[in-house]
């Protein structure tokens, strides 16, 4: 029997008619020798909804309570698109996540997935039922309700398909596949055929939304073969495979932008061994993920210390540094929260042409970098919050619609 994991956001389920639509799809694409596992986010905005009432409560909910809470979002999508393809006449069963024995780590709001029992969905398939998953979600050895932070769902299909050794892994969204950047922002973007894995990892992870980037870091690993696609057309969407260029072009597949971010400065930090050790070990052990990170040198013996966290971490991240600070004997600490960061994505972006070419569109543009990092396939510059749209235009145009292609030296 072929396996097919299907995932569908929380867009694509936002109505009841959607939920019909989907019904309709699932049961098209089943049958014929396939097995159909689907996974489903919260409807529209139902997690959204869910915090705010949490908020209302309390300004400081439990983390727990806040799993407890948000699993519920998709417990209800499940339950209802189960309806909808019963009404059809096709044997079905929803199940959460705990029941199909995924079990995560312990940590709460952002948990990871330790590994997938895959018994309880193939018994489902064999008795002929499509299988209906809750997606963003687990549950610990103890039984404890985990949720695997925002785009848990693309993880728990990944994850599934690499589980059950599906034949394909198809995620569903309200756009056709991956651009070259957000349409929204630029309506020139173009829709890529295919990308190879460490692409999309980077473009995902870098701000674009198509993807979150666990799902795509197990799709490489298990070597899961994944396709973006439309759940309101039948339009073809993008692959995401292995390696796709010829060694020794240098072409950007795409232009990301990320507002989610803030920049951390820690002043007048002594500059001795251990201290940088000690910042971060601060953040590490807090789960607080650190991004760009720059070392200055004010003058002799001091030094200051920037780095970028998520928007929604920083009020964490300053309160662990501010106690930090003190313990190092820092000067103090500032942030930001008018920044974004831009980039540009590609295989062997790290060259100095592509990043001439980069630092030329910003500069055109009079936007000021304040900080870059690097990486085999990308470039990323902090920027002006404010300049966010007009920078990722100038890049695209620099990249994409010239057409500009760079070639190493010694390419065969």
């Amino acid at each position: 029997m072929k396996i097919y994991v299907q995932k569908y956001g929380g867009t694509s389920v936002g109505t009841p008619q959607r939920i019909k639509n989907v019904a309709e799809r699932i049961i098209k694409k089943s049958g014929n020798g396939v097995g159909m596992v689907v996974v489903v986010s919260a409807m529209g905005d139902t997690t959204d909804k869910l915090l705010e009432l949490a908020y209302e409560i309390t300004p400081n909910p439990p983390d727990r309570e806040i799993d407890m809470l948000l699993a519920t979002g998709e417990q209800i999508s499940i339950s209802l698109l189960a309806m909808a393809i019963g009404a059809l006449g096709h044997p079905v069963i929803s199940l959460t996540g705990g029941q199909v024995g995924i079990i995560t780590d312990d940590v709460h709001k952002k948990a990871r997935i330790l590994r997938v029992n895959s018994k309880r969905i193939l018994e489902e398939l064999n008795k002929g039922k499509i299988v209906i998953v809750a997606g963003f979600q687990g549950i610990t050895e103890n039984n404890e309700i985990t949720t695997l932070g925002r785009g848990g769902s693309d993880t728990t299909a990944v994850a599934l398909a690499a589980a059950l050794n599906a034949d394909l892994c198809e995620i569903y969204t309200d756009v056709d596949g991956v651009y070259t950047a957000d349409p929204r922002i630029v309506p020139e973007a173009m829709k890529l055929d295919i990308i190879s894995y460490d692409e999309m990892l980077e473009m995902a992870s870098l701000g674009a939304k198509v993807l979150h980037p666990r799902s795509v870091e197990l799709a490489k690993q298990y070597n899961v073969n994944l396709e973006v696609k439309s759940s309101f057309n039948e339009n073809k969407g993008t692959i995401i495979k292995g390696e796709t260029g010829m060694e020794g072009i240098l072409r950007v597949s795409g232009i990301t932008h990320d507002k989610n971010i803030a920049k951390v400065a820690i002043l007048g930090v002594p500059d001795k061994p251990g201290i940088a050790y000690k910042v971060f070990s601060d953040l590490a052990d807090n789960n607080i993920n650190v991004d760009m990170i720059i070392q200055s040198i004010r003058h002799e013996k001091v030094n200051d210390i920037s780095f970028t966290v998520g928007k929604d971490e920083l009020d964490k991240t300053v309160s662990i540094m501010r106690k930090t600070v003190e313990e190092i004997g820092a000067k103090g600490i500032e942030y930001d929260k008018n920044v974004a960061k831009v980039s540009v994505v590609g295989a062997g972006i790290n060259k100095s042409e592509v990043a001439k070419a980069m630092f030329q569109a910003l500069a055109d543009e009079e936007i000021n970098i304040q900080m870059i990092s690097t990486s085999e396939i990308k470039i990323s510059c902090l920027i002006d919050l404010q300049m966010t749209e007009r920078a990722v235009k100038a890049i695209h145009n620099k990249f994409i619609l010239n057409g500009i292609e760079i070639r190493h030296q010694d390419a065969i």
